[in-house]
């Protein structure tokens, strides 16, 4: 079976002292509210990969990685099974929300809608999108 790893990103912000958490809209239909993720290249490590994708779906400069949270074997609905890596970072971006092109291979014409939410339950992220979403949320409001 082919094995696909991603890189995945919870970014979060403190705004007006509440925690909040980065998703996104595409516009192709079906897509649904995503976080962040992208392909791990040949070569690359997974630190190296979170770095590269959250620049190239984002814009976001001013990105720190903090840890890795969680990896897991997700089959994605193509039957292709998805190594998957789940990173915590930070930015002190002030946008509510923004438009940006993502400059990945096989993104053009995408065009991304970022914006936050405060929680878990304020939205339905994309099957497997929020599985440890969770984990972000209490440790970073509880230390």
């Amino acid at each position: 079976m082919q094995v696909v790893e991603k890189a995945y990103g919870y970014i979060t912000r403190e705004h007006e002292g509440r925690l909040q958490v980065l998703v996104f809209e595409q516009n192709t239909e079906g897509s649904g509210i995503q976080i962040p993720k992208g392909t791990i290249e040949q070569g690359e490590t997974p630190l190296e990969a979170i770095t590269r994708e959250m620049f190239e779906e984002t814009g976001l400069t001013d990105l720190v990685v903090h840890n890795l949270i969680a990896q897991d074997y997700f089959e994605h609905y193509t039957g292709v099974l998805h190594k998957r890596y789940f990173y915590h970072l930070t930015t002190h971006e002030l946008r509510d929300s923004w438009d940006h092109s993502p400059t990945g291979l096989n993104e053009s014409g995408l065009l991304f809608t970022f914006y936050w939410i405060n929680n878990s339950q304020e939205v339905l992220l994309a099957k497997g999108h929020g599985d440890y979403l969770y984990r972000v949320l209490s440790k970073v409001q509880s230390g």
